[in-house]
């Protein structure tokens, strides 16, 4: 058993070696963080909801023209995830709202009120709505898969359809793995998450992108195009690892409620997706949705919407003529 005064004095250290990691941490990650916003600014606008910014890239037809599509992206990702052709190949027919999730892009974090997916998604429908938009087709990837969902639970009447890519929808069994155990506490916070932010290799971002569209190929140009350096700032890094830590939680209450969604939804997932397995999401989550229809895309991995996207975008086609009639 160990003593107070031991206690005491572990604490002690681990504050000291925590405040002296931090310090030689600083200047590098602020350094870095600059140089990654000099080089992947905002592409779209922000817009305000009641104060706090929110960066929505708006392509395609004019207001009033066409459907209004929404497009939400996943952990640790941006609206850069999408500005690489997906966006304008869809603004073709549709107007197109890509919006940064709270803390992440170059959207402020909304603190406690951004941490589910249920949060996050009444602030990304206020800032939608301030872009004049009506009963729109919500589109959501991984993570972003929930806070679609969240989104047409939360006002039902107002929204169109739903399409979920490689969507974390259900609970899952297990924990999250070393880095989200690590960075869940305080401790990890202000030691682990500033040397990375300052001293993460300067191929880490590719091996992890790899990883991500294993066993398929990352499309060439996606790791200089996708901004990572924006993911790997310190804040952005603290606020993924809060909301990816407290979305199993909130998996848990939205799923119990997925039977009462009486609106269309489109469930888009590859069969060798490992990331967010097929078994424990996407089946399961078809399964208790009223008017689902999944799509299951052989060999596909966890980027369908870079690496199957005539799959991807006739699942969206589908979505919207649902949703109009």
């Amino acid at each position: 058993m160990t003593s107070p005064r031991l206690a005491v004095l572990s604490a002690t250290l681990a504050a000291f070696v925590a405040a002296g990691c931090s310090a030689v941490a600083e200047g590098p990650a602020e350094r870095r963080a600059a140089a990654a916003e000099a080089a992947y600014p905002p592409t779209g606008q922000m817009v305000d909801v009641g104060g706090l910014r929110v960066h929505a890239h708006v392509e395609g037809r004019p207001r009033g023209t066409a459907q209004d599509l929404i497009l939400i992206h996943g952990a640790s990702g941006s609206t850069r995830d999408f500005t690489q052709g997906l966006s304008a190949r869809l603004g073709r027919e549709f107007r197109v709202i890509a919006f940064d999730r709270p803390g992440l892009g170059w959207s402020e974090d909304a603190g406690s009120a951004g941490l589910t997916p249920e949060g996050q998604a009444r602030i990304l429908a206020a800032a939608a709505r301030e872009l004049g938009v009506r009963r729109p087709v919500v589109v959501g990837h991984s993570y972003g898969g929930a806070v679609a969902l969240a989104w047409a639970l939360g006002a039902p009447q107002e929204t169109g359809a739903v399409v979920v890519l490689a969507g974390a929808t259900m609970p899952w069994p297990g924990g999250l793995g070393l880095w989200y155990a690590l960075t869940a506490s305080s401790f990890g916070q202000s030691t682990v998450l500033p040397f990375a932010a300052a001293f993460a290799p300067e191929g880490a971002a590719a091996r992890a992108v790899a990883a991500i569209f294993a066993p398929e190929p990352v499309p060439a140009g996606y790791v200089e195009g996708v901004g990572a350096g924006l993911s790997l700032r310190r804040e952005s890094l603290a606020t993924n690892a809060r909301q990816v830590n407290a979305l199993r939680p909130a998996l848990v209450a939205m799923s119990a409620r997925y039977g009462t969604l009486d609106l269309p939804v489109e469930v888009v997932h590859g069969t060798k997706d490992r990331i967010v397995p097929v078994e424990i999401h996407a089946e399961p989550l078809a399964a208790a949705l009223p008017r689902a229809r999944l799509t299951l895309i052989e060999g596909a991995g966890h980027m369908p919407h870079h690496t199957r996207q005539d799959e991807v975008v006739a699942a969206i086609r589908r979505a919207a003529e649902a949703a109009r009639r």
